[in-house]
Order: C-alpha cells, then sequence, then structure tokens
C-alpha cells in the first residue's frame, strides 16, 4: 500500500550504490524480516566436523540465480558468543544464494555458561572452511573460491580466519587435517574488531588469567598483513558495536594495502541485515566487490587531469584516463 515514508527498490538501491547514506526513511520502510530460502533449496545440518566431542552442522544453500559463481561463502553468526545460531542467517542466506553463490551457514562452539573457551571458536570456523574446500566437486565450486561471512561476534570471527591461513595454533582437530585454510575474500558485518567494543573483554571466551600476548592473538588486527579483499557493513545507529568498529578497522586494512571498502548506512542499528531493503542492497554490494576482487579481478586506472579552457586535455590526460 502505498505511504509517504515508502522508498521503491530502484530508489534504494540506485541511493546505496552510489555511496549515499541511507536515511531512517529506509529502515522505516523495512516490513520485517524475509523469508527463508524454500525449503528445496536448503540441504540442512550436514555435519562437517567434531567440536571436541559434539557433531558440529552446516546447512547449504543452493544458489537459484539464473548464473553460478562457481564460489562459495561460509557464514557466522552473532550472539554475542553465548547465544544465536545458524538458523537466523536463511534470509540473509537466500538473497546471496539468488545471486549464484553456494552458501553455508556454520554451527560453532558457544561460550554460554562457560561451555566453550576460546580458541574453540576458530578451531571450529576453519574446520567449516577445510569441509567446505574438501568439499568443492559436491558443491560445485572453485576450490580457491571460498570466502568467509560473519555478524557482531561472528565477524570477529570471519575477521580472524581472514588473516590466520594455515596458522597451526587455530586449525584444531575438528576433521579434514591438512586442507588449507586460505579464503579469497572476507564479508564482515557489524563486527567485533577489538577495542572498539566495550564488551570486548567481558564476553569474549577467552579463559581466564590469560595473558595480554593471548590477547593480541585473538585480535584480528594483528594479522592485517595477511588478510585477502575485505569488505565491511555497518550501522551508523549501532549501539551495541559502535561503527568505529569497522570504521578504524578499515584504516587498518588500508594501511596494510588490503582492497578493502567499508559501507555505512545512516539510521541503521544493529544486525540490520535481517531487513528486506538491507539484505538485498548489501547482497548487492558484497557481489559487486566479490567480482571485481576475486571472480575476475581488475584494476582501474586514475582519473586524469581536468580539461582546461578551450577544451585542452589537462597534463599527462589527452583524454586517455591521466596514468601517473
Amino acid at each position: 500500500m502505498p505511504s509517504s515514508h515508502n522508498v521503491t527498490r530502484r530508489s534504494f538501491l540506485g541511493a546505496v550504490a552510489s555511496g549515499v547514506a541511507l536515511s531512517q526513511l529506509a529502515l522505516d520502510a523495512a516490513q520485517g524480516p524475509a523469508p527463508a530460502a524454500p525449503a528445496a533449496n536448503v540441504e540442512a545440518d550436514v555435519v562437517y566436523g567434531k567440536g571436541g566431542d559434539t557433531d558440529l552442522h552446516l546447512d547449504i544453500y543452493k544458489p537459484t540465480g539464473s548464473a553460478t559463481r562457481r564460489m562459495a561463502i561460509v557464514h557466522f553468526h552473532g550472539g554475542g558468543f553465548t547465544g544465536g545460531n545458524k538458523n537466523g542467517l536463511a534470509a540473509r542466506l537466500q538473497t546471496m544464494s539468488g545471486r549464484g553463490y553456494m552458501n553455508i551457514a556454520a554451527q560453532y562452539r558457544l561460550a554460554a555458561n562457560g561451555a566453550a573457551r576460546w580458541p574453540a571458536q576458530i578451531e571450529d570456523v576453519k574446520a567449516a572452511i577445510r569441509w567446505t574446500r574438501a568439499n568443492a566437486s559436491r558443491l560445485g565450486i572453485e576450490p580457491a573460491r571460498i570466502a568467509v561471512a560473519g555478524y557482531s561476534a561472528g565477524g570477529h570471527l570471519a575477521l580472524v580466519a581472514a588473516g590466520t591461513a594455515n596458522r597451526p595454533e587455530f586449525e584444531g582437530k575438528g576433521g579434514n587435517a591438512g586442507v588449507p585454510t586460505d579464503v579469497a575474500a572476507c564479508l564482515a558485518y557489524y563486527a567485533v574488531t577489538g577495542s572498539s567494543w566495550e564488551g570486548f573483554r567481558r564476553q569474549f571466551p577467552m579463559p581466564e588469567g590469560s595473558s595480554e600476548d593471548a590477547w593480541r592473538a585473538a585480535t584480528p588486527g594483528t594479522y592485517i598483513k595477511s588478510f585477502p579483499p575485505t569488505i565491511l557493513f555497518h550501522g551508523l545507529a549501532d549501539v551495541t558495536v559502535p561503527a568505529e568498529s569497522s570504521m578504524d578497522f578499515l584504516k587498518e586494512l588500508r594501511g596494510a594495502n588490503i582492497p578493502s571498502e567499508l559501507h555505512t548506512f545512516a539510521g541503521v542499528p544493529h544486525e540490520f541485515v535481517g531487513i528486506p531493503e538491507f539484505a538485498e542492497s548489501t547482497s548487492q554490494l558484497a557481489d559487486f566487490f566479490i567480482e571485481r576482487h576475486v571472480i575476475n579481478p581488475r584494476t582501474y586506472p586514475p582519473f586524469g587531469a581536468g580539461r582546461g579552457r578551450g577544451g585542452e586535455a589537462g597534463r599527462g590526460g589527452e583524454g586517455r584516463g591521466g596514468r601517473q
């Protein structure tokens, strides 16, 4: 039904693609969570490894688009390291599956009531990556085209995984030993990156009495020079994990010359990808980023100097991009 608060899909996506900050108007237009993927497109509760003595499960969301990217994205839910589950990602994964990606929602051990302490969580993340690569033929993907994505606390896990490929101290014994854990890209949504979130030291499942070296080893920025192309998303009205968490991390990525982007959204709180408009728009941005840096890598020449009076080309320009 028409409303003064409605935003058309075309104008909404146009605003995002042009880098325009989104207002509370777009948030008001949301009509609740998007529907979960159709059952026919999901293979649920596949055992991918062991977390201690516990079977770990994942859900496989198969591509529903007309073209397949032959690429998998392994997703890790949020929940402050103590809650949440893979089922909460259903709506989000449907939008990415519609763009031709194989999407995997993976379980990891939680720290509720002190159950699983670090590094159990990252060991489970690495096991999920190994399973995905070991099953590349079954999934119909290229083994070199595996990315990780994470949300809030899961964003922290995705970032740590992205920077610590094949490091023995994080690999664990969850299954498929010896399979590489490097990833082609990382997608982090309102991620916990360390000190920018005041609750990091209170909620992170670090064993009691751990040293400062242990804390540094659990901080994504410690491994910044080893990162693959990374894209960050954050709402500017997030009061759970402040946007500075991603802003500061982007500076670190840029300082290390890692291909990276940050997309922020005005008036938007934590966990916004459950809103249909944002599930779709962030999927579009993530797809464009992955396409440019993984699937069809390319660079762009710098802009040439502006033309002077009378239409003469500026120095180095000559109408050819003005390479420097």
